[in-house]
C-alpha cells in the first residue's frame, strides 16, 4: 500500500514538473503580452502625456529583442530554404512546393472574399464622418502597375548581397508645374530603399537549393554547410526566445503610451475596428481550420494551443519575418519534417499575408464608404485582384500594410493621404493580422506535412543505401526513440 501510494502521489508531482518545464516560456511569453498591456495602461494614466524620449525609454528592452529576432533572418531563411530543398529530390520538392502555394493562394482568396463580404454587409463607414485623429503616413505617388513590376522585379536582384540589405522601388518623379498632370506622364526614376529583399532571397536560396540537388554526390558538402548554418541559427534561436516575454512587454507597453485616447478613436473608428477583428476572427478560427480539417482529417485547435508562444511573439512584435525562428521550432518540436518546415515557413512568412489582404480590402471599401463612392461589381474584384498582390508584395515587418494600402486605394480612385484616416488603429490591428498570419503559414505547414508524409517517408528510405552509418537512425522513419 505504502509503494502504491507513493507511487501515485509521485507521479502527479513529476507530471506536474514535466508540464511546467515544457511551457514555461510559452506561459512567460503570454504573461508578457498582458504584463505590457498593464503596464502600458498603468504608466498611461498615471503621469502627462509621455514624450517621445520617454517612450523611446520604454521601448528600449524590446527593440534589442526585435533586433536579434531580425538579425536571424537572412542567415536562417537563406540555409533553411537551400537545405529544405537541396535534401529533397526535384520531384518531391515540386510537390511539396505545389501543395504550400495552392494553401497560401486558396487561403488568401478566401480571405480576402471575407472581408469584401464583411464590409459590404457591416458598411462600417455608412453615414459617418471621420477625421484623420492626427495620424500621420508615409505616401508616394505610385501607379498599381509599377508596384506589381516592382515586386516581379525584387524576385530577381541584381546583386545578392544587396539583397539582404536594400530593395528596388520605382519613384515617379513629377514635372515642372505638375499641377493637373495624370501620373502617368510623371518622369519614371528608381531607387533601393533600406530593408531586406526577402523575395530576393527566397528565389536565390529555392534556385540554389535545386541546383544542390541535382549535383548529388557533389553537391552534398555544400548541402552540409547550410544544413549545419540552418542548426546552428536555431541553437542561437534558442537562446534569443529566452527573451522574448521581457521584449514582448515593453514593446505593447510602449506602444500603449504613444497611442492618443483609445476611446475617442473607437468612438469614430470603432465599426471598422470591429469589422476587420471579426473578419480575422473568422478567418483564422472558421476558414482556415475548416480547410485544415477537410485536407488533414484533424482539428486545427489542438495544434493552435501548442503554438501559444508563436502567436504571443507575432502580437507583441508584429512581424511575420521576425516570428519565423521561434516558428520554425516550434514546428520542429511538435514533430513536423524540418524538411517541410524549413522551406514551408519563410516562404509563407514572405507571401502568405492573409490578415494583410483581408484588412486591405476592408480598409479600402471602408474609405470608399467614408467617400461616398460607390463602387461597382467590377470595382470590388479589382479591389480582390489588387488586395491579394498587395499581401504579396507586403513585407513582413510591423505595419508594412499601410505602405501596400496606398496600391489598393489607387485601385478604386481614392487619394493616398486616406490612408491617415486608419492609420490611428492601424498599430494594433497589425498585430492581430500578424498574428492571424504566422497561424495561416503553421498549420499550413502541417497541412503539407501531412499531405506529404507518404513521400517523405519514401523518399527517406530511398536515402537508407547512401547513408553514412551513423546516419542510419536519423533517416530510417520507423526507428524509435
Amino acid at each position: 500500500m505504502s509503494n502504491s501510494y507513493a507511487t501515485t502521489g509521485a507521479r502527479p508531482t513529476s507530471r506536474w514538473k514535466r508540464f511546467v518545464k515544457s511551457n514555461l516560456l510559452t506561459f512567460l511569453t503570454v504573461v508578457g503580452v498582458f504584463g505590457g498591456t498593464a503596464l502600458g495602461l498603468l504608466l498611461k494614466n498615471s503621469a502627462d502625456p509621455w514624450t517621445q524620449r520617454e517612450v523611446m525609454y520604454i521601448q528600449y528592452p524590446g527593440d534589442l529583442f526585435l533586433r536579434m529576432l531580425k538579425c536571424l533572418i537572412v542567415p536562417l531563411l537563406v540555409s533553411s530554404i537551400t537545405s529544405a530543398i537541396g535534401s529533397l529530390d526535384l520531384s518531391m520538392s515540386k510537390k511539396i512546393a505545389f501543395r504550400a502555394i495552392v494553401y497560401y493562394f486558396t487561403t488568401t482568396i478566401c480571405a480576402v472574399i471575407l472581408g469584401i463580404i464583411l464590409v459590404s454587409t457591416i458598411r462600417p463607414g455608412a453615414g459617418r464622418e471621420v477625421s484623420n485623429l492626427g495620424g500621420k503616413a508615409t505616401t508616394r505617388q505610385v501607379l498599381t502597375a509599377d508596384t506589381l513590376l516592382d515586386l516581379v522585379r525584387n524576385l530577381f536582384p541584381p546583386n545578392i548581397i544587396q539583397a539582404t540589405m536594400f530593395q528596388f522601388r520605382t519613384i515617379l518623379v513629377p514635372p515642372a508645374n505638375a499641377t493637373g498632370v495624370p501620373l502617368t506622364q510623371y518622369k519614371i526614376t528608381s531607387e533601393f530603399t533600406e530593408g531586406t529583399n526577402v523575395l530576393g532571397l527566397v528565389m536565390f536560396s529555392v534556385v540554389l537549393g535545386t541546383c544542390i540537388g541535382k549535383m548529388r554526390e557533389k553537391g552534398k558538402p555544400l548541402l552540409r554547410l547550410f544544413e549545419t548554418l540552418s542548426e546552428a541559427m536555431m541553437i542561437i534561436t534558442s537562446w534569443v526566445i529566452w527573451i522574448s516575454p521581457i521584449g514582448v512587454l515593453f514593446l505593447v507597453a510602449a506602444k500603449l503610451l504613444e497611442m492618443a485616447s483609445f476611446l475617442e478613436v473607437l468612438g469614430q473608428l470603432g465599426w471598422y475596428f470591429m469589422t476587420v477583428m471579426l473578419g480575422l476572427l473568422l478567418h483564422g478560427f472558421g476558414t482556415i481550420s475548416v480547410i485544415f480539417f477537410l485536407t488533414t482529417r484533424k482539428m486545427a485547435f489542438p495544434f493552435i494551443a501548442k503554438m501559444s508562444q508563436v502567436l504571443a511573439t507575432a502580437f507583441g512584435t508584429g512581424s511575420s519575418s521576425a516570428t519565423m525562428p521561434i516558428t520554425i521550432r516550434c514546428l520542429d518540436n511538435m514533430g513536423i519534417d524540418p524538411r517541410v518546415t524549413r522551406f514551408v515557413i519563410p516562404v509563407g512568412a514572405t507571401i502568405n499575408m492573409d490578415g494583410t489582404a483581408l484588412y486591405e480590402a476592408v480598409a479600402a471599401l471602408f474609405i470608399a464608404q467614408l467617400r461616398n463612392i460607390h463602387l461597382t461589381f467590377g470595382h470590388i474584384v479589382a479591389v480582390s485582384v489588387t488586395a491579394t498582390a498587395a499581401s504579396i508584395g507586403a513585407a513582413g515587418i510591423p505595419q508594412a500594410g499601410l505602405i501596400t494600402m496606398v496600391m489598393v486605394l489607387d485601385t478604386v480612385g481614392l487619394p493616398a493621404e486616406d490612408v491617415t484616416i486608419i492609420i490611428a488603429v492601424d498599430w494594433l490591428l497589425d498585430r492581430f493580422r500578424t498574428t492571424i498570419n504566422v497561424m495561416c503559414d503553421a498549420l499550413g505547414t502541417i497541412l503539407v506535412n501531412s499531405l506529404s508524409k507518404k513521400d517523405l517517408s519514401g523518399e527517406a528510405n530511398g536515402h537508407l543505401e547512401l547513408a553514412e552509418p551513423h546516419e542510419l537512425v536519423e533517416l530510417r522513419p520507423d526507428q524509435k526513440e
